[in-house]
């Protein structure tokens, strides 16, 4: 029962705040300057009729408030305002496998690497390891994404020409050379923060009673690691992930547009360049809802592990 009543609380909270994410969009949206109505070369006659009538263009900003609220319940995201006949679903529904996929070699990437950098650096505490990897940690963190991704093309297009094949696609989309430097390139800042949460909940683990005593009663020293130090310093990171995986795959926007991949990204930069609120308001919301989600997935399974968490 307790179990049952955390999710339930934690599913009423999500529903809430996605709701929340909606109609901070709406009224945001419909608060910036600029109207893709009149913009002749973004929208046809056909395309501004079919708009004007499904969302009530005409009428009260409070009516136009309740048609997409009826919309949104229903799971209609509504028709893009830029592209003739163009549901907002199937935009979604066709590229967001894309930044998925990405996002979770992304998010592999980070965890495995973080998980492991971390470890390291806490068991050669102040040693030559332990400041190379908090070097490249601390580059990782403070250069922004574009310009790893642009000295990522580069890199490829210097190896590929030494080698004199193509060992690496600079660009484009299809097979998995296409996506493991764009999945590293976006996967590398989460990585070095994972490291750093890692780093300082092993050095935490490493001075505990339990470590001791495992140590005191002679138990080897990978098994301490192992069943004892890891498994506990984990935990911090299990909580931070969802929110992770959730941001690499809602947030790989420039990654996708520097290597040309067809994801979602690339639609909701042109939906702002045109003002397409469709578009903007469904991928927002669509992004809001699949981050709460994350979250409330990992609450549930850091409840299941630690039932400390639901109790308190």
């Amino acid at each position: 029962m307790a179990i049952a009543a955390f999710i339930t609380k934690r599913l009423i909270q999500g529903v809430f705040t996605v709701w929340f994410i909606a109609t901070a969009t709406f009224f945001a949206m419909h608060n910036v300057p600029g109207d893709p109505l009149l913009n002749e070369r973004a929208m046809t006659e056909a395309i501004r009729a079919n708009v004007e009538a499904k969302y009530g263009l005409d009428k009260p900003l409070g009516t136009q408030y309740l048609i997409y609220l009826s919309n949104l319940t229903r799971g209609d995201f509504g028709i893009s305002f830029t592209q003739e006949n163009r549901q907002v679903n199937d935009i979604i529904r066709e590229h967001f496998p894309v930044s998925a996929i990405l996002g979770v070699l992304a998010v592999l990437f980070a965890a495995v690497g973080g998980i492991l950098w971390g470890a390291l650096t806490a068991l050669y505490r102040n040693r030559i390891p332990d400041y190379l990897i908090m070097f490249f940690v601390i580059l990782g963190i403070s250069v922004p994404s574009f310009v790893i991704a642009a000295l990522g093309q580069l890199v490829i297009v210097n190896m590929n020409s030494a080698l004199g094949i193509t060992l690496f696609p600079v660009a484009g989309w299809g097979t998995l050379g296409h996506m493991l430097v764009p999945s590293m390139v976006l996967g590398l800042g989460t990585m070095a923060y994972l490291t750093r949460l890692m780093r300082s909940s092993m050095l935490e683990i490493v001075s505990s009673d339990y470590v001791r005593t495992a140590k005191a009663k002679g138990l080897p020293p990978a098994r301490i690691f192992a069943k004892h130090q890891l498994r506990n310093a984990i935990l911090p990171v299990i909580t931070v992930l969802g929110p992770a995986i959730a941001a690499i795959t809602t947030g790989g926007f420039v990654v996708e547009l520097v290597f040309a991949i067809p994801g979602l990204g690339r639609y909701f930069v042109q939906a702002v360049q045109q003002l397409d609120y469709t578009v903007i308001m469904g991928t927002t919301v669509f992004y809001g809802a699949f981050l709460v989600f994350m979250v409330i997935f990992v609450d549930v399974l850091y409840g299941l592990i630690d039932p400390r968490v639901r109790m308190s």
